[in-house]
C-alpha cells in the first residue's frame, strides 16, 4: 500500500463517521418532532368522563 491510498481510506472513514452522525441527528430531531406531535393529539383528546361505579366491574361470558 502506498501513502495515497492510505490518505484515501482514512478521508473516506472520516466522512463515512461525519455523515453517520449527521443522519444520527437528523433521526433523533425526527423522533422529537414525532414525540411532540403525538403529546399535541393526545392533549387534544376530550376529557373522560367518568362511569358509575357498577360499570366495568364484571362480564357475562356464554359459551
Amino acid at each position: 500500500m502506498d501513502i495515497g491510498s492510505i490518505v484515501s481510506q482514512s478521508s473516506a472513514l472520516s466522512q463515512a463517521r461525519t455523515g453517520d452522525a449527521v443522519a444520527i441527528l437528523v433521526m433523533k430531531k425526527a423522533i422529537d418532532a414525532q414525540a411532540q406531535t403525538a403529546l399535541q393529539l393526545l392533549e387534544a383528546l376530550p376529557p373522560v368522563t367518568n362511569n358509575p361505579p357498577n360499570l366495568g366491574i364484571s362480564i357475562d361470558v356464554r359459551v
